[in-house]
């Protein structure tokens, strides 16, 4: 019989709850299925298969599939920093307009660059409050939730617009309240949830695009600099698909 190998365990902190979280590097077989996601590039294979490597290493009691996904990111990208390595490997292609050899008019420079991105040093962006309550009036309002891992999957291969909206709004309601009662979300039908969204003012629709604009997410800003064209710049890394390598 081959010897058992023995792995370490880690853990992260979740910005919802607090929680510490458990967990194991993943595997070489683990690894395979995440590179075959990623050269898929299908969004739907790939949150799959990070949800199923997550589902296998992670050792604590915890619904992933309710967890937002701004701590579903984070502790993706812990595991996959303890599995292969911290820092990752990015590319960038350079943007910048230089001017053409006969002197007239301007091309992009077009270079490949190369960037290393330390993983352990991504941080939460918009993590000082948490707020999930956006009034309507001052007796009326609605308690929103984060999107969680299968929300956002629901409407990853949707383009934008504003049916998207009210859907992704409907679909993160907890409950709506006023003076009298509360009305919970899950008590009513898809439609009765969005002729009430459809029944707001404009600038009510606006207070929820905020709500989704200022939530927590994985950002981080890394220096750019072109070795060909001598082109600087901060770009600004936000979200797992920025980091998904």
């Amino acid at each position: 019989m081959l010897p058992k190998i023995d792995v370490p365990i880690y853990s992260v902190k979740l910005l919802s709850t607090g929680q510490i979280v458990k967990f194991r590097p993943f595997t070489v077989k683990e690894e395979k299925l995440l590179l075959m996601a990623s050269a898929a590039e299908d969004t739907t294979s790939v949150i799959d298969t990070i949800k199923q490597i997550l589902n296998n290493c992670v050792i604590s009691e915890i619904d992933l599939t309710k967890m937002p996904i701004y701590d579903f990111e984070l502790l993706f990208l812990n595991i996959r920093a303890r599995s292969v390595g911290e820092v990752v490997k990015l590319q960038y292609r350079c943007n910048n307009d230089v001017a053409n050899e006969e002197g007239e008019g301007t091309h992009k420079c077009d270079n490949l660059v190369k960037l290393e991105v330390n993983l352990m040093e991504i941080g939460y962006k918009n993590s000082e409050k948490i707020d999930c309550k956006v009034p309507i009036t001052d007796k009326m309002g609605i308690m929103m939730k984060h999107p969680s891992l299968d929300i956002y999957k629901s409407f990853s291969e949707e383009s934008n617009g504003g049916d998207l909206i009210i859907k992704m709004t409907v679909a993160c309601i907890d409950f709506i309240y006023d003076a009298d009662q509360i009305y919970y979300a899950k008590d009513y039908t898809e439609q009765e949830l969005i002729e009430f969204i459809d029944g707001l003012q404009s600038k009510d629709l606006e207070k929820i695009k905020d709500f989704f604009e200022k939530m927590p997410r994985l950002a981080k800003d890394v220096d750019f600099k072109c070795p060909k064209c001598g082109y600087n710049e901060e770009l600004h890394l936000e979200g797992i698909d920025n980091f998904f390598v």
